[in-house]
């Protein structure tokens, strides 16, 4: 089938569309390069550089008539929607509004939306924290994000479009840039291999679900066909703390180097990790990678 992957250059949805040009879809790549990466682009994928705030992406979905959307174009960054809340607002609410209005009047079979499990609950009542948890974003990321949920459900119900949204957890693996859309182990990484000092938020103590990229790219994969009309939280189950992290990154990079501690991120929710059981029935996906693979493979890319 023709699917176009917005933000395509970026960390994940580079791997998505490595999925589904592996599986054998034809595979249409838009992003405007603001924070992704040409070289992110696989080999087999068609490139679009545009904006989906643009008239060119309206144009571009008009012209393709692709049978999906994978929408993962987004600011990305908890720290840069606690400085600029209105870019979030526009990149990620009405961006994703225009992404499901053009994909119902073009005929798309099926849009899947990359959300967040992360911060979209806010401080959870308890933990794993399921798809039945209260929404409440502490954060204009976790608003943002959640706003676009809401639309995408307004023209599922009053157009017809059919979609499947997956709430992910952290994300780590190879081509996450600690530059750009940055988490803790790209960054960490980067340091560590660089012999740069690392500063950890806050204690360190809070604890996050951290999912390997590949394991989300198989979910991605696995809702084209499956999740109708439902929001699915993608992660492990289990949290993970800062420093937990620091100490398994430097023993893989065979560093001895030890971590300042600066102040706690505003916006940052501090415990959260994710129940992925109603994934496991609905997508049949469970994470296949673990922590301790994940972060091997992980430093091995970033060495290379």
């Amino acid at each position: 089938m023709r699917i176009l992957v917005t933000g395509g250059a970026g960390f994940i949805a580079s791997h998505v569309a490595e999925a589904y040009i592996a599986a054998g879809h034809e595979v249409h790549v838009v992003d405007n390069l603001a924070t992704g990466h040409r070289e992110n682009v696989p080999a087999g994928a068609e490139f679009h550089q545009a904006d989906i705030l643009s008239g060119e992406f309206e144009e571009l979905v008009a012209r393709l008539k692709p049978e999906v959307v994978n929408h993962h174009a987004a600011q990305a960054s908890v720290k840069l929607s606690a400085s600029n809340p209105l870019g979030d607002l526009d990149a990620n609410a009405r961006g994703t509004a225009r992404v499901a209005e053009f994909a119902a009047a073009n005929g798309v079979r099926k849009l899947i939306y990359a959300s967040t499990g992360g911060a979209l609950y806010g401080d959870p009542e308890y933990v794993p924290v399921d798809e039945g948890h209260p929404i409440r974003p502490i954060s204009a990321y976790g608003l943002s994000k959640y706003m676009g949920e809401l639309w995408i459900g307004l023209v599922g119900r009053t157009k017809g479009l059919d979609y499947t949204i997956l709430r992910y957890a952290n994300a780590y693996g190879p081509r996450q840039d600690p530059h750009g859309e940055a988490g803790v182990v790209a960054i960490f990484t980067g340091k560590l291999l660089a012999g740069e000092q690392c500063t950890i938020d806050g204690d360190g103590e809070q604890m996050k679900d951290y999912v390997y990229v590949s394991d989300l790219a198989r979910a991605n994969l696995l809702a084209l066909e499956l999740g109708s009309r439902r929001a699915l939280n993608i992660g492990t189950c289990s949290g993970t703390s800062v420093n937990a992290i620091f100490a398994t990154l430097r023993d893989s990079v065979g560093s001895e180097a030890t971590a300042l501690h600066g102040p706690p991120r505003p916006g940052d929710v501090r415990n959260i990790w994710l129940e992925s059981s109603l994934a496991a029935g609905v997508l049949g996906w469970k994470p296949e990678v673990s922590f301790a693979d994940g972060m091997r493979a992980t430093v091995e890319a970033a060495r290379e």
